[in-house]
């Protein structure tokens, strides 16, 4: 049985994920920062004995080290980073920067990322799928940004993206490949009810492009329905 570790899955997108794969009968990793407050994963795991909760602020990298001691037996097929944080609002702008507020999304949506990549590298070189998948967005599109604004976000999304660019080149001679996600705007808490897709639409598409991937398409930057996506 196949198994798969995904991040910020209490809410959102990584819920979904969570839902739809614990379905499919795969082994679910559920990370979360407070599994106690996470009503509805807890009730997916009552169902499910396929899924377990681990406790995981990514924010904190001793907390990632441990939680791979932890689970350092453990095969794992596909990583999902799918932890973030927006980190704009209304009161930061050219100006009137919150340089911490910056740090702290470029260390949630960058960052930690990477130290998951690196944490879990002998999980996933121990699996058969060895795929890295990472939630971007296209808000981090240097082509797409004609319209501005959300510095603290879009810095961070369009960081992850070289990133795990890098990355795909460096663990490709591993068979190790990397997945960067535009997910479409989809309603979440992050993206708001006036979204236009649902979040079962978008992590089914994601799903069909993973169950698909090929090493050739790592690094690649893709839609949820399987577009490539302008850098």
């Amino acid at each position: 049985m196949a198994t798969v570790l995904i991040t910020g899955a209490n809410r959102g997108l990584g819920l979904e994920f969570c839902t739809q794969y614990v379905k499919a009968g795969w082994n679910v990793i559920a990370c979360c920062r407070q599994p106690e407050q996470s009503t509805a994963l807890v009730a997916l795991a009552e169902n499910y004995s396929n899924l377990r909760i681990e406790a995981l602020d990514v924010a904190d990298f001793g907390q990632i080290d441990a939680l791979s001691q932890k689970l350092s037996t453990t095969a794992i097929d596909v990583l999902i980073n799918n932890a973030g944080v927006y980190g704009d609002n209304s009161t930061i702008h050219f100006g009137q920067l919150d340089y911490q507020a910056w740090s702290n999304t470029l260390l949630i949506n960058t960052q930690a990322p990477v130290k998951m990549a690196e944490a879990f590298l002998n999980q996933l070189k121990a699996g058969n799928s060895k795929l890295i998948v990472n939630i971007s967005s296209l808000m981090g599109s240097m082509t797409d940004n004609t319209s501005g604004g959300s510095l603290l976000y879009r810095s961070s999304k369009a960081a992850l993206n070289a990133v795990m660019k890098s990355l795909s080149i460096a663990l490709k001679q591993q068979a190790i490949g990397v997945l960067i996600f535009h997910p479409g705007w989809a309603k979440t808490d992050m993206g708001g009810p006036n979204a236009l897709i649902n979040a079962d639409e978008s992590v089914s598409g994601m799903r069909q492009v993973i169950d698909k991937f090929s090493l050739d398409q790592s690094g690649c930057f893709i839609k949820y329905d399987g577009t490539i996506m302008p850098w």
